[in-house]
């Protein structure tokens, strides 16, 4: 069944959207991978995502096409995984994102070879994400959100 890389919408086409974006553009790849305290609205947009984001997971989960034991935060490990790459291939190889983000795709496809190992906890990934911020942000106490 899988989930049709090359779709432009629905969870696949989020993930290739948002990780082209990162390799198109600097800025836009370190939104995906921090949090931002002191930009308030910035924020709220990031956190806005993050629930449309949990809503096409549902609905992938719900149609049979994305493994049962895939988490939210395996998007934001995503994210930060297309990061290094893109950062440490730059202008040598541009493109290689696509290999990753493929690889990945088709590793969240059902059924599931086998279990993964547990998720990070939401409290630790959120300290990740604070670690690159930019700098003067105070972190409060995270929400959970999933």
């Amino acid at each position: 069944m899988g989930l049709r890389p090359g779709r432009k919408h629905g969870f696949t086409g989020y993930i290739e959207a948002a990780c082209g974006m990162q390799a198109a553009d600097n800025g836009f790849a370190d939104v995906l991978t921090m949090t931002f305290l002191t930009a308030k609205a910035m924020e709220k947009r990031r956190n806005e995502a993050y629930e449309g984001m949990v809503e096409l997971i549902g609905r992938a989960k719900a149609a049979g096409r994305l493994r049962e034991d895939f988490d939210p935060s395996d998007l934001v490990l995503l994210h930060m995984a297309n990061l290094g790459v893109v950062h440490a291939c730059g202008d040598a190889a541009p493109d290689a994102w696509r290999r990753v983000v493929a690889l990945m795709i088709q590793s969240f496809e059902t059924p599931a070879r086998a279990p993964l190992p547990a998720s990070p906890a939401h409290d630790d990934l959120y300290k990740a994400m604070l670690r690159t911020a930019p700098t003067g942000d105070a972190a409060p106490k995270p929400e959970q959100n999933s």
